[in-house]
């Protein structure tokens, strides 16, 4: 149910939507609760702090839309109530592949 619901507001961001605050954000992946009432949407945007804000308030304005979408593609008994959070693990990865690339650097390996 996550990857359909990924999917769906996915394809409702980039079809249904035009707002400029939401044009580089992708949704990362959607965790439900085990009674599907609630969805956590991740999602990242290429951009500064300033761009991650941005696309956080475009997401929660087209909340309703984005629900509606959901409601009507995936015919569930009760819609989940969608909450909006930034994913920050592909940061969190390049900072971690940064300090293994500076660590190796400086103890000389991979340049023997």
């Amino acid at each position: 149910m996550n990857e359909v619901l990924r999917q769906v507001i996915s394809d409702a961001i980039t079809s249904d939507l035009s707002d400029p605050r939401l044009e580089m954000a992708t949704v990362t992946s959607v965790d439900t609760t085990p009674d599907l009432r609630y969805a956590k949407v991740y999602f990242t945007v290429l951009g500064d702090d300033e761009a991650k804000e941005d696309a956080l308030a475009g997401l929660k304005s087209a909340h309703s839309l984005l629900q509606g979408r959901v409601a009507s593609e995936t015919r569930m008994k009760h819609t989940p109530t969608l909450t909006f959070s930034y994913d920050d693990s592909i940061e969190s990865g390049m900072r971690i592949d940064a300090l293994l690339a500076e660590g190796e650097a400086e103890s000389g390996i991979g340049n023997q």
